[in-house]
């Protein structure tokens, strides 16, 4: 198949292939347009590669980077976390119930035209300056977008299914708990994943007066004090870096979640497209989260022992600091989850072999 066919479709190794080349070489023209002693563009504006490699370390060593990744990552799982909580609930009784649609929809939906930075100061009253600041402010960001999409999600699931339940005689809860929650949510799943990078956005623009630390606050220093944009750009690919890994964690959790958005994706997938890259991407997360689960569990320990401190605070506050709940909150649905499944297995029927 020509890789210029107009509606061409690639195959998973295609994509796996040119994404590589497509990294490659925006490495190499980075390279092209800083090398030599007067080069295309001026280091001030765009540093060497090895510049910014060198940042990394220097970053390690000097700016407590490994502490600032975990604020920011806190603030984001955080932000998220309570825009969830309100937004889902909210979004459900706009969109089933006429009452709260026809005297809430309206008034959210202008709030999507609110330029956040602006409102800032608001938030800055409301909570000082600080971690509550910083949450706050990107919950407010990601919920008035979520708010609009629930009610769409809503108003998108299929007739078909509410008539079947209606003619069975469910109640409204029924109908609700059965057919609104699992397609609203399995949808959603998707939309929250796309706000991930907007997230990012307020979290940087925000972390800059919450005084909290964090990579936003670590670039402007950076950037504006000091003049180092070779640690900007390091700390923006760090944010990248962070973002896919946030997507795929999603999407990871979204089949496990929703297991039957995929099924007829597998069955008609062939040997070729179901490929040992997929699975090896698979078992990677899989580890992944056994292993951050491992390493919470010996933190958590250590909070009440204190046997590995750092600036006379345990392990675990010291790096995401007034953000810690939301970590304890995502491990015990892990846990939740995962025992869920376990006594499901528990109790299911085992088949009974026949005699010989």
């Amino acid at each position: 198949m020509s890789l210029f066919k107009l509606g061409g479709q690639l195959d998973k190794k295609q994509t796996s292939i040119l994404g590589i080349a497509g990294f490659l070489f925006i490495l190499l023209v980075w390279y092209l347009l800083t090398m030599g002693a007067s080069p295309v563009i001026r280091e001030v504006i765009l540093p060497k590669p090895i510049s910014v490699f060198k940042a990394f370390g220097e970053m390690f060593i000097e700016n407590s980077l490994i502490k600032n990744i975990c604020h920011s990552v806190g603030f984001n799982l955080a932000g998220y976390a309570i825009a969830l909580i309100i937004a889902i609930p909210v979004g459900f009784m706009i969109g089933l119930f006429p009452f709260f649609r026809g005297t809430l929809q309206s008034p959210i939906d202008a709030l999507r035209f609110v330029p956040l930075p602006a409102a800032i100061s608001i938030f800055m009253g409301a909570f000082g300056i600080g971690a509550p600041l910083i949450v706050n402010f990107l919950a407010f960001g990601i919920m008035i977008y979520l708010i609009p999409v629930v009610v769409q999600r809503i108003d998108e699931v299929n007739s078909v299914y509410l008539k079947t339940v209606h003619t069975i005689g469910a109640t409204d809860w029924q109908t609700i708990k059965t057919v609104y929650i699992p397609s609203v949510l399995s949808r959603l799943s998707d939309d929250i994943r796309i706000l991930t990078a907007i997230s990012w956005t307020y979290i940087t623009a925000a972390e800059v007066i919450g005084a909290e630390g964090g990579l936003g606050d670590l670039a402007y220093k950076a950037g504006a004090r000091f003049g180092r944009y070779d640690k900007v750009y390091a700390i923006l690919i760090i944010i990248i870096i962070i973002g896919v890994l946030q997507d795929k964690l999603f999407g990871y959790m979204d089949k496990k979640f929703f297991a039957h958005k995929y099924q007829n994706k597998n069955r008609y997938a062939t040997e070729e497209e179901d490929s040992g890259l997929e699975m090896i991407i698979d078992f990677g997360m899989e580890v992944l989260v056994w292993s951050l689960f491992a390493l919470y569990l010996f933190l958590v320990v250590n909070q009440f022992t204190g046997t590995l401190q750092q600036n006379g605070e345990p392990i675990l506050t010291y790096l995401f600091g007034r953000t810690t709940w939301v970590i304890h909150l995502i491990m015990f649905l892990i846990i939740f989850f995962k025992g869920r499944k376990l006594l499901a297995k528990v109790r299911a029927p085992k088949a009974i072999l026949p005699k010989a």
